[in-house]
């Protein structure tokens, strides 16, 4: 289901983190995010929702220009 809240997301295995771009247009990169966190965003029902319990205030966090450039590795979260 598409979110309300969220544009887009990707985790990034090298960096252990998980970039979301909310309908804003704002970039964050959140930092630690384990890949099992990462897949049960993916999976669930309401991600913005699972986003405020799960990852928000719970990593650290920087905002981002924009989105990251598509040549950096991107790790699919299925």
């Amino acid at each position: 289901m598409p979110s309300t809240v969220i544009r887009r997301f990707a985790w990034r295995a090298a960096e252990q983190a998980l970039d979301v771009e909310f309908v804003t247009g704002r970039v964050y990169r959140y930092h630690g995010v384990p890949e099992e966190v990462a897949r049960a965003m993916r999976g669930s029902f309401s991600r913005g929702a699972f986003f405020n319990r799960a990852i928000r205030d719970r990593y650290p966090h920087e905002r981002l220009g924009g989105w990251p450039p598509e040549d950096e590795a991107t790790a699919p979260v299925r």
